[in-house]
Parts: structure tokens; C-alpha cells; sequence
């Protein structure tokens, strides 16, 4: 756990911080800030469980600094720190959910206590998010998604090894087992186009839910809608009706299934059906294969149910399966993922040795889609294919770069090196214009708010974000470099001007002097008086 201590007297801040063990609570680091806004910045930046907090404080009160605490995280813990005895702060805080209210200075025992309550709270609230029980809550109330998602990602090529695919069947609570299914595709004819901009999804739902009320007499039934608008369903016989065979029974059902439909929801339904296979290894392939005979079907044909037959001999040419099998190689490229396009690539090529080694036309047919990958991803960053490549390009515009699958394997590893190097750069191109922004921002404004929000809202970027960034590219923190400009500034105008200490606090941002020059003489240890008199 993380905990910062706020106090604007700097020796509470480091005696509470240093001398206290800390460690012994699980406490892993100890966070100090010497004003309200300074604890807002790190909390900002660092996972923060517990803050204990001063009460009395310039520019925002302990009890303020809570308050807006609460509006960014409610679990965080709050302990107040006073001087005062006051009733009317003891409510307040208590009306803030403060865990506990100690006068200064608050003897070991009161203080190490109530930070164990503050930990004893977080656990308890974080055990009943993780609890079982509410895991096991959340994922009935997902169930229908998490399954659809699982059938869809395996009807896309995902490939997932046995033991994973018993472990998410049980978890899902899907009765299937590996062995023995078959696939029904289902295509919603031309007369729910009428629902096409409003309530396709429910008659989606009611065709699902009346193949379920069919075929579930004597099927497990697995549905989902698919990429290209189909409705996929999984079947596998039920034990019970086992003796019932499977010839000609699946044919049966969907033929009740389109009467139904047509019958209650006034419209028609084409059917294509698979012949049993093994689950889930022949999956993927049986789903493609009976998707192509609806595009195989031409012409006006519909309202027919028709069975797949079963696959022969493997063809001469075939498709090239690992260049389509998700995540897509544009995906991969968008996110970064500069490995797995790198191992997609590798894959693409070993197919082609395997499966088509003397086919230019699958080499060409995975250097165009390569090629266009790379240059989807070069326009979206506002480059040419051209303009990053250099001369690689010349291997493109003759077609060279296709003729074989090793110059395909040589060519698209080279270029994809090109590519996240100019990203790479390109991305602290963009990190030095943000630190740019800041700087000139905070310089013109340093007079005014610019905590760590209003700085990211300059720039637009989540302020999480922004400080990551500002500390990669110059090696420190936000917060460290306004404090250290604030008092290179106060210095210079000390030394060549004749402007009085509260004015000086003004101009660099600092609306209470006598907290300016607290902050003046930890850092220099001088008051700022004593250093435009040479004391220093």
C-alpha cells in the first residue's frame, strides 16, 4: 500500500514520514507533500490508499483537500491531523468519511492505530470486490457475452488447446464436451430488411431463442451472430436422445425452424448445415467451408436448408489462412505490437513454404495485403509508404518483393523494422512537443493555477498520461520542475527588483507569502529577505 503525509510545517511531513515504521503495516511507500496542491499532484500520479492531512493549511484547508479527494476516488482513506480541538472541523470530517480525527501531536499507538483501521477498511472492501461470490455474480450476469464471444473468437480462427477449451466450457457453464457437433448457419432473408435500422438485434434474439426452444429438445444449442451476419449455431446431441441418431434429424428440425419463423415473425430463413465433425479441432475449418456455399449460391435460390457434404481430398489451392487469422496484421501495426506483427509475418511465410511453396499467387496475394497494411499504417500517421522506406520501395513498385516468399520474408521484416523506427522517433518527436507546450504554458502562467489538470487540459491528454511523459523525456516530475522554476524566479526578480516579498509570491503563484516563504527557506535556508540582503 502507498500512503502520503500533508502538512505544510515540513518537520511533521519528515518526522511522520521517517521515524515512524511504517513497514511493519504493509505500508510499501510513504508519499510528502508540503501543501494541498502538491498532495493532489501525486495523488494524481501514484495509486495512493491512505492520506493522513493537516487541517490548517494556506490556498486549500485539509478538509477541502478530502473534499476533492472524494469527487476523484471514494475508497481512498483520509486521517486529519490538528491543532485544534474544534467540534465543527471533528464533524466535518466525519461527514467526509475521515477514518479517524487525532490532535497533534498524536502519541504512536493513536497514530499507528488509526492507519490500521484505514488498511483494515481497504482490505475488507477490496475482499468483497474479489470475493467469489461477486466474481461468480458478475460473470452470470456477462454469461450471454462471454459465450458469444468465445464461439465467435473460435469461428475466426483462435485456436485454443484442450485443456483451455474444458476449463472455459465448465466456467461458462456451456454443456459441451469435445467430441461429436455439427453447424447450423442461418441467413435472415430479405424480409427483415424492414428492421434493418431498428430492432434487427431483437429479431436476431427471437430467431435464436426459437432455434434454442427447437433444437434444444434434442441438441445442446451455442448461438451467436457472426462478423458477416450470420447466425452460427453450434449443436451437439444430448445424451438422452442418442438413440435417435442423427441422420436426416437435423435437417428435420431446421425445416421447423424456418416454418416457425415464417409462421410467427413473418419472414424467411436459408439454412446451411454441416455434417458432424470434431469439436473443436475440425471447427474452424467446417465454419468456413459452409460459409462458402452461401456465397456459392447465386442468383435468386433461398428458403432452403442444405447440408455440407463432406469435405474430400484437400484441393490444389486453398486459401491462405494465417495472414486472416485475428489479430490482423493492420490491428497489430495500429497497437504497436511490433513483435506479434513481426511473429504474424513469420507465420504467413511459413504457410506458404508448407502449404504453397510454388504458388506466386498466394505470395503475391500475401504481399499486397502486407504492403497495404504498411501502407494503411503510414498514411494514418501522415507519411508516404515511400517517404519511410527509402529505397526498399523500389522492391515494391517492380513487384520483386513478391517474386518469392523468402524476398517476401526478407523485404517484410526490413520494412516492418523501417516502420518502428520512424514510429519510435516519430513518438519523441511528440513527447518533446508536449514537454514544449508545458513549459512555454507554465512560464506564461506561473502566476496562475497550472497544477497538473490544468496542464494536461492544455494539452489534452488524461494527466496521468501527461506526467508519464514529462518525466521520460526530462527526468522529473511535473510538480518538481514548477516548484524549482517558482524559486529560480523568485530569485531573479529578488536580486533586480525592488518588488516587495508578497508581490514576488504573487507573480510565481504563491497567493499566501507567509507559506511562500516557508517554502523559500526550506529550499535555500534563507527567508527570501535575507537573500536579497547577500545573507546567502
Amino acid at each position: 500500500m502507498q500512503m502520503i503525509i500533508v502538512d505544510d510545517e515540513a518537520h511533521w511531513v519528515d518526522n511522520l514520514s521517517m521515524t515512524k515504521p511504517w513497514h511493519t503495516l504493509g505500508i510499501e511507500q510513504v508519499h510528502k507533500a508540503y501543501s494541498a496542491t502538491e498532495a493532489l499532484q501525486i495523488i494524481e500520479t501514484n495509486p495512493i490508499d491512505i492520506v493522513i492531512s493537516d487541517i490548517q493549511m494556506p490556498e486549500m484547508t485539509g478538509l477541502e483537500l478530502i473534499e476533492r479527494i472524494r469527487r476523484r476516488d471514494k475508497k481512498i482513506k483520509c486521517i486529519i491531523l490538528t491543532g485544534h480541538s474544534d467540534f465543527e472541523f471533528a464533524k466535518t470530517a466525519i461527514q467526509h468519511s475521515a477514518v479517524d480525527y487525532l490532535l497533534k501531536p498524536p502519541t504512536d499507538p493513536e497514530l499507528l492505530g488509526a492507519v490500521q483501521t484505514a488498511i483494515d477498511q481497504l482490505n475488507a472492501e477490496w475482499e468483497l470486490v474479489s470475493s467469489l461470490e461477486r466474481t461468480q455474480y458478475t460473470l452470470r450476469e456477462n454469461l450471454p457475452l462471454l459465450r458469444g464471444q468465445l464461439l465467435l473468437s473460435a469461428l475466426q480462427g483462435q485456436r485454443l488447446p484442450a485443456d483451455e477449451w474444458e476449463r472455459k466450457l465448465k466456467s461458462y457453464g456451456l454443456p459441451f464436451s469435445q467430441g461429436d457437433c455439427a453447424l447450423m448457419l442461418v441467413r435472415l432473408e430479405e424480409e427483415f430488411g424492414q428492421y434493418k435500422n431498428n430492432g434487427q438485434p431483437l429479431i436476431e434474439y427471437a430467431v435464436i431463442n426459437m432455434a434454442e426452444e427447437i433444437i434444444g429438445e434434442f441438441m445442446e444449442v451455442w448461438g451467436v451472430k457472426e462478423e458477416h451476419g450470420y447466425l452460427v449455431f453450434l449443436l451437439q446431441l444430448k445424451k438422452r436422445a442418442a438413440d435417435l441418431g442423427t441422420e436426416g434429424l437435423l435437417e428435420q428440425l431446421s425445416v421447423q425452424l424456418q416454418y416457425k419463423v415464417k409462421q410467427f415473425l413473418k419472414g424467411s430463413l436459408s439454412i446451411v448445415i454441416t455434417e458432424w465433425f470434431k469439436f473443436p479441432e475440425q471447427l474452424y475449418d467446417r465454419f468456413r467451408q459452409a460459409s462458402a456455399y452461401f456465397r456459392q449460391i447465386v442468383g435468386d435460390e433461398r428458403e432452403f436448408v442444405m447440408r455440407v457434404s463432406e469435405p474430400g481430398e484437400q484441393a490444389e489451392q486453398g486459401p491462405l489462412d494465417a495472414l486472416y487469422t485475428p489479430p490482423s496484421l493492420i490491428h497489430l501495426l495500429e497497437s504497436g505490437h511490433w513483435e506479434a506483427a513481426e511473429a504474424k509475418l513469420m507465420d504467413v511465410c511459413a504457410e506458404l513454404d508448407e502449404k504453397w511453396p510454388e504458388s506466386w499467387e498466394h505470395c503475391m496475394e500475401a504481399g499486397f495485403l502486407i504492403s497495404a497494411a504498411f501502407s494503411n499504417l503510414a498514411h494514418r500517421n501522415g507519411h508516404t509508404l515511400g517517404k519511410l522506406l527509402g529505397t526498399d520501395i523500389e522492391e515494391l513498385q517492380s513487384g520483386e518483393a513478391f517474386s518469392s516468399i523468402n524476398k517476401l520474408r526478407v523485404w517484410s521484416v526490413s520494412v516492418l523494422s523501417k516502420l518502428k523506427e520512424g514510429t519510435s522517433s516519430e513518438i519523441k518527436d511528440i513527447r518533446s512537443l508536449y514537454v514544449k507546450k508545458i513549459q512555454e504554458f507554465t512560464d506564461k502562467n506561473l502566476h496562475l493555477d497550472v497544477s497538473l489538470r490544468v496542464l494536461a487540459d492544455h494539452v489534452n491528454l488524461h494527466p496521468t498520461h501527461l506526467s508519464k511523459i514529462y518525466k521520460i523525456e526530462t527526468g522529473e516530475g511535473i510538480s518538481e520542475y514548477i516548484s524549482r522554476l517558482r524559486m529560480d524566479r523568485a530569485c531573479h526578480m529578488l536580486k533586480t527588483t525592488g518588488k516587495k516579498v508578497y508581490e514576488i509570491s504573487t507573480d510565481i503563484g504563491y497567493m499566501d507569502p507567509a507559506y511562500f516563504i516557508k517554502v523559500f527557506k526550506r529550499q535555500f535556508g534563507v527567508t527570501p529577505q535575507e537573500y536579497r540582503d547577500g545573507k546567502k
